[in-house]
């Protein structure tokens, strides 16, 4: 039994904290809403009001053997994604007592473009998007703070379950996509993402550095007509995106994830091993 703080119970924070709960452990769950009390005290958890981005909410922090961070942004605040994960996580930092591990959910967005190549944790990072380079800054903040010896980064790929990513509405509608050929989309199964972060939290020493995907990047296409196959729709019908500043197209940042590492340092064994189990298992809604 360990006592265990969550920072952004959203689709993979609360997944994570579900786990811990039914094993027995102590979760803290922080959230900005009183509304949503009683939902998470149905899920075992204890809900602490508090937002990261007003530092006066965040008093009286419990000391706890790890904390994850799996804060995300909400643009119905109105608040920028640096305000969110940069000046929200800072806030916090400054006022938590230090915890064993802190679990930071991070993205593989922060890479950048790739050019369809391999990239792992030893690549260069090289944001483009407003929230992969406001993501990077807040691990730049981590890795220089005073819990940097205590942290625990992870690289999150495209994050799919139910009700997530399959971009049904737009396959029912059987418009052209503008979707790239040899382009790639890099996905991690919610259930295997929450498996991942609780074997980290019992079995990694900080600080450490995770990609976390499924290490089959899916052809987009074959993606979306698979998609449309499951939901008993027509094959779709793609077209090239139009090209952007310096030919770089918009229909996303082109690179393949590895996860070698967590899965040798681990040895993980995904319940979901490519989006194909994965959204046959969980039904394509």
């Amino acid at each position: 039994m360990a006592d265990r703080l969550v920072f952004g119970c959203g689709f993979l924070g609360r997944a994570v904290a579900k786990r811990w709960a039914a094993r027995g452990d102590r979760v803290i769950a922080v959230t900005r809403s009183d509304a949503r009390r009683e939902e998470l005290e149905s899920l075992g958890l204890i809900p602490l009001r508090a937002d990261v981005t007003r530092a006066e909410t965040l008093v009286d922090l419990p000391e706890c053997e790890t904390v994850l961070y799996a804060v995300g942004w909400d643009r119905r605040t109105g608040q920028s994604r640096h305000a969110v994960y940069v000046e929200g996580l800072k806030n916090v930092v400054e006022r938590l007592p230090p915890p064993k591990k802190l679990l930071f959910v991070s993205s593989t967005g922060v890479y950048g473009h790739a050019n369809g190549a391999w990239v792992d944790e030893t690549s260069p990072c090289r944001p483009r998007r407003e929230a992969s380079i406001a993501i990077y800054a807040a691990e730049q903040l981590l890795s220089r703070g005073l819990l940097a010896t205590r942290t625990v980064i992870l690289r999150m790929a495209g994050i799919y379950g139910p009700g997530r990513m399959l971009r049904a509405s737009e396959l029912a509608s059987r418009s052209a996509m503008p979707v790239a050929k040899d382009s790639f989309l890099n996905l991690i199964h919610v259930e295997d993402a929450a498996e991942i972060i609780a074997a980290v939290a019992d079995r990694v020493d900080p600080p450490e550095l995770f990609n976390v995907a499924d290490g089959q990047p899916a052809d987009r296409r074959e993606y979306f007509s698979f998609g449309a196959e499951l939901l008993g729709l027509p094959p779709p019908q793609f077209i090239e995106p139009e090209a952007t500043a310096g030919s770089q197209r918009h229909d996303g940042e082109n690179k393949r994830v590895s996860s070698r590492k967590l899965f040798t340092r681990l040895d993980i064994k995904l319940r979901y091993p490519t989006y194909r189990e994965g959204w046959t298992a969980t039904g394509a809604r």
